[in-house]
């Protein structure tokens, strides 16, 4: 063998161009698109409720010539917010910051990573204030009572080619509707639940012959009859530090049709808010990321604080449906 052999010759070195990083990216989230934020400069308040039985009952009465008019009223009441404020940190030393090379950049590697956590919490809060079970209570069931619908009971899982999803989103948007006025728009899913659907014969079926396109999301929103059709799409590691990784999808294997609003307005109904506390000092929409010095221990700080409160505001506009896929 001839000397020097190329690895006496070669250090190997890290590549400038790639790293390798495990990270979602935004739009995988849902929880900031699918309820409308409500920015408040106070971490705690109120909001006004009307009674909607008051507003939907048929009260006005034919009037004869001299008489009085039919007459009535209507209930208000109020419901609270409170923003909790959740943080995270990462202490980058000075030490690691003189000896990092290129790709690695300390600050902004750390800036990431927090980033994602948030993101990550923010998912995490939404599946379980709004995209699980015993929440919504406009659904209507096989047995003839409200509640959440469960694969197999009150339909058939949208895997089954046999399943009738367009005739079961429809069905529950007709229950609100009738229940409250209130048209649903949404729905909102997982990935497996969107593919289910993307690739279910009832769908692929109805357009087949009218667009050489894919079965995109928009396709589906209006074969469903909604506005959006949202994929939840955001991926979490359950398993502890220093165990082996154990990733799936935040959102599970279910689907959420509701009434959201466009925007925060008065006497205005939405399934829910995201109340987002923006007078937290130095926030933007309730978010903030600082970077500070620690100098007993030769450190910067970056940190990031986001304060929100995610409230049902309306359940009676949304129907949940179990296990979409088995």
């Amino acid at each position: 063998m001839p000397l020097p052999t190329p690895g006496d010759v070669h250090v190997d070195t890290l590549l400038t161009g790639i790293s390798v990083a495990y990270m979602n990216t935004a739009d995988k989230f849902v929880a900031d698109i699918v309820f409308p934020r409500v920015p408040v400069t106070q971490r705690s308040g109120k909001y006004a409720t009307y009674s909607k039985a008051d507003f939907l009952r048929d009260e006005m009465k034919y009037r004869a010539p001299g008489s009085v008019s039919a007459g009535g009223g209507f209930r208000t009441s109020t419901a609270t917010y409170f923003a909790e404020v959740f943080g995270f940190h990462v202490d980058v030393d000075d030490q690691t910051v003189a000896n990092a090379t290129s790709p690695f950049e300390p600050v902004r590697d750390a800036t990431q990573y927090i980033t994602q956590k948030e993101l990550i919490k923010r998912e995490v809060d939404f599946v379980s204030n709004f995209f699980t079970t015993s929440v919504w209570t406009g659904g209507k069931k096989v047995a003839g009572t409200n509640g959440d619908l469960v694969a197999g009971t009150d339909f058939t899982a949208w895997d089954d080619a046999s399943s009738t999803p367009i005739e079961d989103v429809q069905n529950q948007i007709a229950e609100v509707e009738s229940a409250t006025g209130i048209l649903p728009n949404t729905l909102v899913v997982n990935r497996r639940v969107a593919m289910a659907l993307r690739n279910h014969p009832d769908i692929v079926d109805r357009i087949k012959y009218t667009s050489g396109n894919p079965v995109g999301e928009d396709i589906i929103a209006r074969l469903l009859g909604v506005d959006r059709f949202l994929v939840a799409a955001g991926v979490k590691n359950s398993a502890a530090e220093g165990l082996t990784n154990s990733s799936d999808y935040i959102a599970g294997n279910n689907a959420l049709l509701v009434y959201s609003a466009a925007s925060p307005s008065l006497m205005n109904p939405s399934g829910g808010y995201t109340f987002v506390w923006s007078g937290l000092t130095g926030s933007q929409d309730g978010r903030r990321i600082k970077r500070y010095r620690l100098e007993e221990y030769s450190s910067d700080r970056v940190e990031i604080e986001a304060a929100w409160d995610m409230k049902v505001v309306a359940a009676d506009t949304g129907a949940f449906f179990q296990n979409c896929v088995s």
